[in-house]
């Protein structure tokens, strides 16, 4: 007992030292850190120490991860959690903890995949591009199945108490995310869409309730991501979506729009999506969309180079294809002292809002012979 009191002090002591009251000298924390550890190892049939030593591994791996040492990082965490899984199934407490460790395992196991605003590097899957190496993917798809394991847990939990709710309502959120950077779009937008759902239900059950702030800083991140995802869908996917109720209605202006970008024909928008012929006639004429366009051609070398405006520029239009768009600039730029002449490569993307991977170009064309083969690309 003596021992157990002495290990909870320490730990006492590190969390205050962890929230900024205490020695500020990265190797006095390092030896304090490693001090607690080793005592909490020395407790292993203690739940609560061994909950205990889940974070604060978890604590150690924050600081290998400051220091650049990613593998050191990693390996850490992994044995923070299989410390947690132990004492999850002692106390609802111990469970929350060991699902938000498997969350934010999954995060930096994915950091790779995602850049500075926490959007998928590579959200069109496997083939699109140069894509994610095969390290980058399996740490990925291990990312993803540590975050479905914390789902769940937070769903084996009371989700009579709004901390667990929120808890499950976050994991569908950050599961989502998990599934953009691996290419499962649909499967990401399914799992936002239900997260949204889940926090709008805990605002409406109490909006000065501890957590509402979040809960609204969640709805925001999961509109944005919304609206992105819903670029990289194909009609197919939109229709399968709304099918199983999981395109919200504000969304659908959007995805009537990225259905037309695709070239699909009102009729079947609004047979397929189940909407009105004037309902998606109006949605096409107020709703905009911002076509991105680049022009490259190909020089002696075998390199493509991209051409200066007006031939890499954008511009917003309505109720066009990104077919109708590219007709108009290649009519434009085939008349033009730009264009290469004839038999000389070149070719054209268009997108859809921002300039990306080509293979996510909602048009695309090319021009010429292909210098390895001779033959017309």
């Amino acid at each position: 007992m003596a021992q157990r009191e002495a290990v909870l002090r320490l730990d006492d002591r590190w969390a205050r030292v962890r929230a900024g009251d205490g020695p500020t000298e990265p190797a006095e924390h390092q030896q304090l850190l490693d001090e607690l550890i080793g005592a909490l190892r020395a407790l292993p049939d203690d739940p609560e120490c061994t909950a205990l030593l889940g974070l604060r591994l978890a604590d150690r791996a924050a600081l290998r991860f400051a220091a650049g040492d990613r593998a050191g990082a990693l390996a850490t965490i992994e044995e923070g959690l299989r410390s947690s899984e132990r004492a999850a199934r002692h106390s609802p407490e111990f469970a929350r903890w060991y699902a938000r460790g498997l969350i934010n395992h999954g995060v930096w196991l994915a950091w790779p995949l995602s850049d500075g605003d926490r959007l998928p590097r590579h959200p069109l899957g496997p083939g699109a591009g140069e894509g994610p190496s095969a390290m980058e993917r399996a740490a990925g798809e291990r990312a993803r199945d540590l975050t479905r394991t914390a789902v769940e847990v937070w769903t084996g939990l009371d989700q009579g108490d709004p901390v667990n709710r929120r808890g499950l309502a976050q994991a569908k959120v950050f599961l989502g995310d998990r599934l953009a950077e691996l290419g499962a779009t649909e499967d990401a937008v399914a799992w936002a869409v239900d997260a949204e759902a889940d926090f709008r239900r805990l605002l409406l059950s109490g909006p000065a309730e501890r957590g509402a702030e979040e809960a609204e800083e969640a709805l925001d991140h999961l509109g944005r991501q919304l609206e992105l995802r819903l670029r990289f869908l194909g009609f197919d996917a939109l229709v399968g979506l709304r099918a199983r109720g999981l395109l919200p209605e504000r969304l659908l202006p959007q995805a009537v729009v990225a259905a037309r970008i695709r070239s699909v024909e009102e009729p079947e928008i609004s047979a397929r999506l189940r909407l009105g012929g004037e309902q998606v006639r109006t949605m096409l004429e107020v709703t905009p969309w911002l076509a991105v366009w680049r022009f490259d051609v190909r020089g002696p070398d075998g390199l493509w180079n991209a051409l200066p405006h007006p031939w890499h520029s954008t511009t917003e239009v309505r109720n066009r294809t990104a077919a109708d768009v590219a007709d108009e600039l290649i009519r434009g730029f085939t008349g033009s002292p730009a264009h290469p002449g004839d038999g000389a490569p070149w070719r054209v993307h268009v997108w859809w809002h921002e300039e990306g991977d080509p293979a996510g170009a909602a048009f695309r064309w090319a021009a010429g012979p292909d210098p390895a083969t001779g033959t017309p690309s």
